[in-house]
């Protein structure tokens, strides 16, 4: 399996947050050939190590669990009512396809919408954003039609499928994180083919759209020096955009290097450094406040760990259209292995 079959695979995955094991064997499977150990600890996290027994760690995180239903309602007419795992965008939900992820294997549906002929003045103005309205449609007869395909705590994601764009840009659901679980994933296996003088730790969290959880308990389990979250970020390189004073971020220019009192300066320096000399484009992502990703938790992980954060641009954030471009991806992994490889047994992350 080459790099990008790689991506396009965890992409076709379902991985609902705190149903993330089809990704996670996927992530075994894959890495097997390159990591010298591979964990999964009882969170779900699966860790990969490269010369774990190197007292200086450090830490690459990139989530592996994605937006999705869960199913808590089968009505006597056989239709399935659902609520929220994670940052659900209920204004896309409105006729979607999705799949239901249950013990037999997957079931299709789409989830229903009035028609516009039946619907009054005030429902056309404005999209009913609530989530209680939204019912998926599996075909079902009745509910004991239903009940014997689905169960209630069923999940459903966003019917799963990759596009290609032009111009190098991808579209998926799931791409948050499924790109930066892949940049983690990727360069660890570059790095097997270079001598560290650190242990590199590339960790498949879990449980991040709900509370950046498995980057809390990995973080802690591993205790790593360094704590770098790959995750993807909003661009800003669309109609959407209504903040002219906003940071640009744009599609193609280069992953995000984040800045702020989330992030330990002397890492982020060595971060700008590497894109420099790699000849790696970058985008500056400054922050006032902790993250609301991995690198939040992981600071403060222990004693607290030196933590970054690396951005890869993303439109149409959870939705079933988010848009990344490959080339974020691949300069990301660029400046991650130059940084990596770049640290010296006198290299000191203490802000001083």
């Amino acid at each position: 399996m080459d790099s990008k079959d790689f991506l396009h695979s965890l992409l076709l995955t379902p991985s609902p947050t705190g149903h993330e094991q089809p990704v996670q064997r996927l992530v075994r499977q894959r890495m097997k050939a390159y990591a010298d150990s591979i964990e999964t600890d009882l969170h779900g996290n699966v860790i990969c190590a490269l010369n774990p027994k190197a007292p200086r760690k450090v830490m690459l995180a990139g989530h592996c669990d994605q937006i999705a239903l869960m199913v808590r309602h089968i009505s006597s007419d056989g239709y399935l009512y659902v609520s929220a795992l994670g940052g659900i965008d209920v204004g896309v939900l409105h006729a979607a396809r999705v799949t239901v992820h249950t013990e037999r294997g997957p079931i299709e549906g789409v989830i229903g919408r009035k028609p516009i002929h039946a619907q009054s003045g005030d429902e056309r103005d404005k999209t009913k954003n609530d989530i209680e309205r939204i019912w998926i449609d599996i075909g079902a007869k009745d509910k004991k039609d239903a009940e014997k395909r689905v169960k209630i705590g069923d999940v459903a994601t966003f019917h799963l499928s990759v596009l290609d764009l032009g111009n190098g840009l991808i579209s998926a659901p799931g791409l948050d994180d499924k790109v930066g679980l892949f940049v983690a994933m990727e360069v660890l296996r570059l790095c097997s083919k270079k001598k560290l003088n650190v242990g590199l730790y590339a960790v498949s969290t879990v449980q991040e759209e709900v509370g950046l959880r498995g980057a809390q308990t990995s973080a802690y389990g591993i205790n790593p020096e360094v704590g770098i979250a790959i995750d993807v970020t909003h661009a800003t390189d669309n109609p959407g955009n209504e903040n002219a004073k906003a940071t640009p971020c744009k599609l193609g220019a280069g992953p995000t290097i984040a800045a702020g009192p989330n992030i330990n300066p002397v890492v982020e320096r060595m971060l700008r450094d590497s894109a420099k000399k790699t000849k790696s484009a970058f985008q500056i992502a400054p922050t006032t406040r902790p993250l609301g990703n991995d690198a939040n938790t992981i600071q403060v992980a222990r004693g607290g760990v030196a933590a970054a954060a690396i951005g890869i641009p993303n439109r149409y954030m959870h939705t079933q259209a988010e848009v990344c471009a490959y080339r974020d991806v691949e300069l990301a992994i660029a400046i991650l292995v130059h940084f990596v490889t770049s640290i010296t047994p006198k290299t000191d992350f203490r802000p001083m």
